[in-house]
This record gives structure tokens, C-alpha cells and sequence, in this order.
């Protein structure tokens, strides 16, 4: 009986990785996530409620520090709704953003030993999150039957901006994992980016406040249109900006492609530097 073989060949040129490969992989994917989010909570007392615990004792802080004290105001809206909303797509981004980073890293093990499509990695990393996301979202209506706040029709629309959160952070996130495997420094500069990052988010303050001849520079930050279409469909506040999202959503698109173009050219060598 003839045997088949199959002959697995390095990508030519720079074109984008093979989805439908990643797609045959699905089950690894699938079980890289489950690993990571086991070895997250394991042996924590508290568990998944850290997921619940820090955007909410954040949010509790922003309202005594930026509305008490700094009066932002966000009438109708209460502050605590209003920041608590912006944090949820902003942790899942930072958290995620420090986990991508490392991930091809932290799988150089598997590297070495088997073949799979190397984006496996990466896309796992960024799918554990989204159980932290669920479990916010549904600390977040309990927030609003507190404060007897409705949303709108436009909570409709919340699955086609989790994706665009998700894509956002693997535009930054597969750029990052691809470039630490060669430079080290850049996992040592991934905390201060974030932190830095945060401020040029509309988080603590409404992008109404940001003059109007810089909102098109301000949303040239991906995270930016992201966050207000989160807002926008959670607590229905006014409609965002839509020049603003759309600066926002083609610069996201812009750096994800690049990101891939450039993970497709360097993957073969990530083995060999590992």
C-alpha cells in the first residue's frame, strides 16, 4: 500500500498567512485558549471574579477621582456606567495586548517540535479574554438596573464591535508577538505603552472634550473608535462621531494587514531565532 506523504514548504513571498490552514488547526487553537485560561485562574482564590473585581473597584475609583473631584460630567449618563463601560473594551485590549506579545515566545517549545500555522498562537492568546468580557458585560447590566439606566436599540450592535475590539488587538498584537521574537525589549515596552496608551483613550473623559481640530489626529488611534462604538452600544449615549470611527476603523484595518504581511515573511525564521 502506497503511503501518502505530505510536503510542507515555507510561504513564498509576503502574502497574507492561510486562514483556511488556520482553520484545519481550529482544534489546537481551541485547546492553546482552554490551556491558558485553566493556567490563568488556577490556584486563585478568587477566580474568575478578578475578572469582575478590577474594572469594577477601577471604575469606583475614576467616579470619586474625575467626577467628584474633577467634575467630568457625563449627564445624562451616570460617571460610573460611563467609565465602566470604556474599561471593559479597554482592559480586554490592554490584558490581551500583553499576553499576544509573548506568545510566540512562550510557544517556542511547539515550534521547535511540530508544525502547525504559526498565527495559531497569537488568535488563541487573543480569544481568552472574551470569557472575562461576558463576565463584565453582565456586571455592567446590573449596573444599569441599579441606576435605573435603559439602553437603547443600538445594544444591538454590541457583537460587530467585540469582533472589531478583537481585531483591533490583534492588528497591534500580532505586529508586537512578531517583533519580540527577535527583539526582547519590545515585551519590556509593552506595560509603559499601555499605560501611556490609556490617556489617549476616551476612558476617564468623553472625546467631546478633545478639540475638534485634533479629532482627526486623536482618531488616528484605533482604540479610540473602538471604545466609543462600545459606549455608543451599551449605554446608548449620542451617536459617536462617525468621521472620527471611520479614521478609527481604517487605521485599525491598515496596521492589521501590515501585521499580517509581516508575520507571513518572519514566521519561518522564528524556530531558528527561538
Amino acid at each position: 500500500m502506497q503511503r501518502q506523504r505530505t510536503i510542507i514548504e515555507p510561504p513564498m513571498g509576503t502574502m497574507l498567512p492561510d486562514l483556511r490552514e488556520v482553520w484545519r488547526y481550529r482544534d489546537l487553537l481551541m485547546l492553546l485558549a482552554w490551556r491558558d485560561i485553566s493556567a490563568k485562574f488556577r490556584q486563585s482564590i478568587i477566580g474568575y471574579g478578578w475578572a469582575i473585581a478590577r474594572p469594577l473597584l477601577t471604575a469606583i475609583i475614576y467616579t470619586l477621582v474625575f467626577h467628584f473631584f474633577v467634575r467630568i460630567d457625563t449627564a445624562p449618563i451616570p460617571y460610573t456606567i460611563f467609565a465602566f463601560a470604556g474599561l471593559i473594551p479597554w482592559m480586554y485590549f490592554s490584558n490581551s495586548l500583553s499576553l499576544v506579545t509573548g506568545s510566540v515566545v512562550g510557544g517556542g517549545g511547539m515550534l521547535t517540535k511540530v508544525y502547525f500555522p504559526r498565527l495559531v498562537l497569537p488568535l488563541s492568546t487573543v480569544a481568552v479574554g472574551l470569557i472575562e468580557v461576558t463576565l463584565q458585560l453582565g456586571v455592567l447590566g446590573l449596573l444599569m438596573v441599579w441606576y435605573q439606566y435603559v439602553p437603547g436599540i443600538a445594544i444591538l450592535c454590541l457583537p460587530l464591535f467585540v469582533g472589531v475590539t478583537l481585531l483591533t488587538t490583534l492588528a497591534f498584537g500580532i505586529w508586537l508577538t512578531a517583533l519580540n521574537v527577535k527583539y526582547r525589549d519590545v515585551a519590556m515596552a509593552v506595560p509603559f505603552l499601555i499605560q501611556t496608551w490609556m490617556y489617549l483613550c476616551p476612558i476617564i473623559y468623553p472625546s467631546s472634550v478633545v478639540p475638534e481640530r485634533f479629532r482627526a489626529i486623536y482618531a488616528l488611534n484605533p482604540m479610540v473608535g473602538v471604545i466609543e462604538g462600545f459606549r455608543w452600544c451599551l449605554i446608548g449615549s449620542n451617536p459617536p462621531d462617525w468621521t472620527m470611527m471611520t479614521i478609527s476603523m481604517v487605521a485599525m484595518i491598515v496596521i492589521l494587514l501590515g501585521g499580517m504581511f509581516y508575520f507571513r515573511k518572519v514566521e519561518t525564521t522564528f524556530a531558528d531565532i527561538i
